[in-house]
């Protein structure tokens, strides 16, 4: 697993390689190869769940903004209670 990092590195440059020969579709094989390399590693396996929580709060966020909600208004600590 000590040489995962240089095959990364590999693939990226083969993707900037591609990309500046005009060649997107050699560039999208080597930078999903890349991305796919980096989510084995022991590092990269957090990003799954890091986009899935980011998108989740971006569509919390959206949705009532595009559906023309009104936000429900926070309830205040110790109100109603007496």
């Amino acid at each position: 697993m000590g040489s995962v990092g240089l095959l990364i590195l590999f693939a990226i440059v083969g993707a900037v390689i591609c990309a500046k020969s005009r060649s997107a579709g050699g560039a999208v094989v080597f930078a999903g190869l890349a991305l796919v390399m980096f989510v084995a590693t022991p590092v990269g396996q957090g990003l799954p769940g890091a986009i899935s929580t980011f998108l989740d709060v971006f569509d919390g966020a959206a949705t009532p903004v595009l559906s023309r909600e009104q936000p429900a208004a926070p309830q205040q600590a110790g109100a109603g209670e007496r």
